[in-house]
């Protein structure tokens, strides 16, 4: 399957958020990657539940939501009815994750969970069957532009083998310092879906950008 790309709108135009989505509907894109984060779970704070339901509004491409907040349970229903398509949990803020699991899944969304660079496989290797999408931060979450993690490569082979084994339908999603040159070796050791946000809107010409992500 060719690799999916799901673009972070942290790093975009906030003044022009409306026009920033309209290009990535216009793009090749499969994603658009919303980056909540609420100053306690991580130390910055991006947009909630209005802005999300604002820009799903205008967005063509299905909403990949991801939750950098405490008690992440309380605010499933709320993002699921501004239009998340993915909500993904961290597993660090989660004291019971498959009941998070099964609430998301109840509110007709996809199921995904995000790990923190410390955090091993095996912390949520008993549920892998009922996640759809696992999301690996390759820095450490809260602000966008940081440097990518090298360990990532070795983290991904290992999530890819636990995926086999269990024969579950589980995506991989890689987010943070994505690149052209990371990218296809992020996709050799089992990749699906990549996010990338500054390297996207910090470029002279975003939609090619993501073209070539997604041609890769």
């Amino acid at each position: 399957m060719p690799v999916q790309i799901s673009p972070s709108v942290l790093a975009s135009d906030f003044a022009n958020l409306q026009s920033e989505i309209e290009m990535l509907n216009a793009s090749a894109c499969d994603y658009i990657h919303v980056d909540i984060m609420d100053g306690v779970f991580v130390p910055n704070i991006s947009f909630g539940i209005p802005v999300t339901e604002a820009m799903h509004k205008h967005a063509q491409k299905p909403l990949d939501v991801h939750l950098m907040i405490v008690n992440p349970d309380n605010y499933l229903e709320a993002f699921a009815k501004a239009g998340a398509s993915i909500i993904s949990v961290h597993v660090e803020a989660c004291n019971h994750l498959h009941r998070s699991l099964q609430a998301i899944k109840a509110l007709g969304c996809k199921a995904g969970i995000a790990v923190n660079p410390h955090t091993p496989i095996s912390s949520f290797e008993e549920v892998i069957q009922d996640i759809d999408l696992v999301c690996i931060m390759s820095v450490n979450p809260g602000f966008g532009g940081q440097k990518f993690i090298e360990n990532t490569y070795d983290k991904v082979r290992r999530l890819k083998d636990l995926i086999l084994r269990k024969n579950a339908q589980t995506l991989i999603e890689i987010d943070g310092g994505v690149n052209l040159v990371n990218a296809p070796l992020l996709m050799e050791a089992g990749a699906d879906v990549l996010v990338a946000g500054s390297f996207v809107f910090n470029s002279s010409n975003p939609i090619k950008t993501i073209q070539e992500l997604k041609s890769l």
